[in-house]
């Protein structure tokens, strides 16, 4: 298993400007919901490191997924905790964080987590339908992640209430942008 990390800069102090956003931000949501290309955006308007959970999987498990099958709890547990890792290295470094991962279940969500408030650790869910994404990943060339699996996700989705800011996927990339750095600096005001 390769991790492939992006740095997009490593604050060494707290940015007055952006001290009510959370040091730790994961945008959730089926696969086809925008999260790595939102986080990225997230991310880069923060100054934050950027990650995408696909690659704290193990070829393993993406050769699974190829093959159309989903993964199991067994299979995802080490994953999560290969991102939970990774959340309390760079906060120990002093950084803030944004990763894209799918954290589908609510005990997913515990997992990545651990007990973290709401000020340290916030979870954004990329908000949309079937067919609309359905539509969005027929048209992405070279994702181990196909298409037949996208009912899966649907049904194993646990759509969280109180624990994420939910934000509707159906408008462009910068308004989706735009809205999640709006609803997460006025989640602490």
């Amino acid at each position: 298993m390769t991790i492939q990390r992006s740095f997009i800069t490593m604050p060494t102090h707290e940015d007055p400007g952006l001290s009510p956003i959370p040091l730790t931000i994961i945008v959730m949501g089926v696969s086809g919901s925008g999260k790595t290309e939102v986080g990225t955006r997230v991310a880069a308007k923060l100054g934050a490191i950027f990650e995408d959970g696909d690659d704290f999987h193990t070829e393993e498990a993406k050769e699974k997924m190829r093959a159309g099958i989903p993964l199991t709890d067994e299979d995802r547990f080490p994953w999560f905790m290969r991102m939970r890792i990774r959340i309390q290295e760079i906060r120990q470094a002093g950084g803030r964080y944004v990763l894209a991962c799918s954290a589908l279940k609510s005990k997913y969500r515990e997992w990545l987590c651990a007990g973290d408030s709401p000020d340290a650790l916030r979870f954004v869910f990329l908000d949309g339908d079937f067919d609309l994404i359905h539509g969005r990943m027929a048209l992405r060339k070279g994702h181990y992640m196909p298409v037949s699996l996208l009912q899966s996700q649907f049904e194993a989705l646990e759509k969280p209430e109180q624990e994420a800011i939910t934000v509707p996927i159906d408008g462009t990339l910068d308004e989706i942008t735009a809205t999640v750095l709006e609803r997460l600096s006025a989640r602490r005001q």
